[in-house]
């Protein structure tokens, strides 16, 4: 299972996140948390602290911090809303939502981050027992993609709200989606 993580003023913002840390209405949110999560499971994080708090105000097991959970590299627009970049840069947004390739921030493409959260989903079939992983928006819709062996555009299909619940299993080397963008019972963003 893949949790994204709690929200943010930065994910309020609809802005693209550096590394920062959890408000207090994430982590009042978090706290609902655990009691969705299933038992006897590992828990995995991504290193950013937004994941990192998520787990500890849910109560989970200390996480085991896996870098291929981390969001993508949005190089110079980390820490930018979006709305600033679609006067100043929007051409370069453009090119990087319709043209799986590149890379006008300097960080990675989404070619590049897709193929990087495949390896990890692809590693995680190997392992004996289930898994929590706290992790982000776009680790999740890149997972999915992954799963179901859709087209990389289908990766801005898909919507993944904080806190929200992403269900996948291996069989014989196939992954299904159980269910997707589920939220806990009590949780608000």
């Amino acid at each position: 299972m893949v949790v994204r993580h709690a929200p943010t003023a930065t994910t309020r913002a609809f802005a693209f996140p550096a590394d920062e840390s959890l408000d207090e209405r994430g982590r009042s949110a978090a706290a609902t948390l655990a009691p969705a999560l299933p038992s006897g499971h590992d828990v995995l994080s991504s290193p950013a602290r937004r994941c990192l708090e998520t787990a500890e105000c849910a109560g989970l097991a200390a996480p085991a911090v896996d870098r291929a959970l981390a969001e993508c590299d949005f190089g110079t627009w980390a820490g930018r809303a979006l709305d600033e970049l679609m006067v100043t840069e929007a051409d370069a947004v453009h090119a990087w939502m319709t043209e799986p390739g590149a890379a006008p921030h300097g960080g990675e493409s989404l070619t590049v981050f897709a193929a990087r959260v495949a390896r990890w989903l692809d590693a995680q079939a190997e392992r004996d027992g289930s898994a929590v992983a706290i992790t982000h928006g776009g680790v999740i819709k890149a997972a999915v993609v992954h799963a179901l062996g859709a087209p990389i555009e289908a990766f801005w299909r898909i919507d993944v709200a904080p806190l929200s619940q992403t269900e996948l299993h291996a069989h014989d080397g196939r992954w299904t989606l159980t269910r997707a963008n589920a939220m806990p019972a009590v949780a608000s963003a």
